[in-house]
């Protein structure tokens, strides 16, 4: 029984001490892959994996507004968590089970489960996405959380980060999208394998305008 404490006690300590060493190295050291990409290129049919690291300098100043202003408005004032985004949510999906659940995530939750986790809804895996969200808005700052998430978001099939979308999808680099190549992108998030922002669909296209319209009552860090 001694020995087997002392295992359970080793393997904690080893959880942790791992996790937070990848937490900050991964504050200064560019993420070129996700696990998240592994396991698509098990997935597909015809394996396809497009991904360039680009800083967040050298991307459009309009990216993070218009992922803000999709996904995650409360950005800049949250710490990992938007527990007004939670409770109207919990609310939403009580009163009309019906409907397509409605999420809540942040950025910074998408991002640890981008980065450190597999995709699923299991009870595990959101314990895990918690204990990554908090330490990644510990040691890491919000331009740093966003530089990383536009960087390994799965934004098409086989197709991750702002740098590879612009490329395969608009035929140039992430620093000259527009405004409204940039609303469409986001607009593709809740389901980028579903939504092309290649071939918009009439719904795809209504949301780009919505979020277009939302991307004004937006700031980032740079324009604040």
């Amino acid at each position: 029984m001694k020995l087997i404490r002392k295992f359970l006690v080793r393997i904690v300590v080893a959880f942790f001490a791992s996790t937070i060493l990848a937490v900050v190295a991964y504050r200064f050291v560019p993420v070129y892959v996700t696990p998240l990409m592994i396991i698509r290129l098990f997935q597909q049919e015809q394996p396809k994996l497009r991904h360039s690291w680009v800083p967040l300098s050298a991307m459009s100043p309009r990216m993070p507004l218009a992922v803000m202003a999709s996904e995650d408005q409360r950005f800049l004032e949250h710490d990992g968590f938007d527990f007004e985004a939670i409770k109207a949510a919990a609310k939403r999906n009580r009163e009309h089970p019906e409907k397509n659940r409605l999420g809540a995530s942040t950025i910074s939750q998408q991002t640890a489960k981008n980065v450190f986790l597999w995709p699923g809804r299991s009870w595990l895996r959101k314990g895990l996405e918690a204990y990554f969200t908090v330490l990644i808005e510990q040691c890491w700052s919000k331009e740093r959380i966003m530089e990383v998430y536009l960087n390994s978001i799965e934004m098409g099939d086989g197709i991750y980060g702002a740098e590879a979308v612009a490329r395969e999808h608009f035929g140039t680099s992430a620093a000259s999208l527009t405004a409204d190549q940039c609303a469409l992108i986001a607009a593709t998030l809740p389901n980028p394998r579903r939504f092309s922002s290649a071939t918009p669909s009439s719904y795809m296209l209504k949301r780009q305008k919505q979020i277009r319209r939302q991307m004004r009552n937006v700031r980032w860090v740079d324009s604040q």
